[in-house]
């Protein structure tokens, strides 16, 4: 079955860094996007980064730019999450995110489960 697994979060003080990661199973990796929500206590969920399935174009959130770096590994079928100068504003529950759009026919959405992460001293 389809499988997103993410880990890596955890409590840091604030101007710590945490890596996030997200094995994938259960599709074919190369063709699915990447992406990396958030939600904090009370907000809606967010996108703070994503990353193209083929040429590795990323974009990010205002609020995280300059601070955290998504990248992949297509063979290992992973994604991760370099988070570093963080912030007590960055606590919110991480998720991991494939997406695939086919036009005219179908598009595929799958979820991990979240990582906590909380920064404070």
């Amino acid at each position: 079955q389809v499988q997103l697994v993410e880990s890596g979060g955890g409590l840091v003080q604030p101007g710590g860094s945490l890596r996030l990661s997200c094995v994938a199973s259960g599709f074919i990796f190369s063709n699915y996007a990447m992406h990396w929500y958030r939600q904090a206590p009370g907000k809606e969920r967010e996108l703070v980064a994503g990353i193209t399935r083929a040429d590795g174009r990323t974009n990010y959130a205002d609020s995280v730019k300059g601070r955290f770096t998504i990248s992949r590994d297509n063979f290992k079928k992973t994604v991760f999450l370099q988070m570093n100068s963080l912030k007590p504003e960055d606590t919110a529950v991480y998720y991991c995110n494939a997406r695939r759009v086919m036009f005219y026919s179908a598009e595929y959405d799958y979820w991990g489960q979240g990582t906590q992460v909380t920064v404070s001293s």
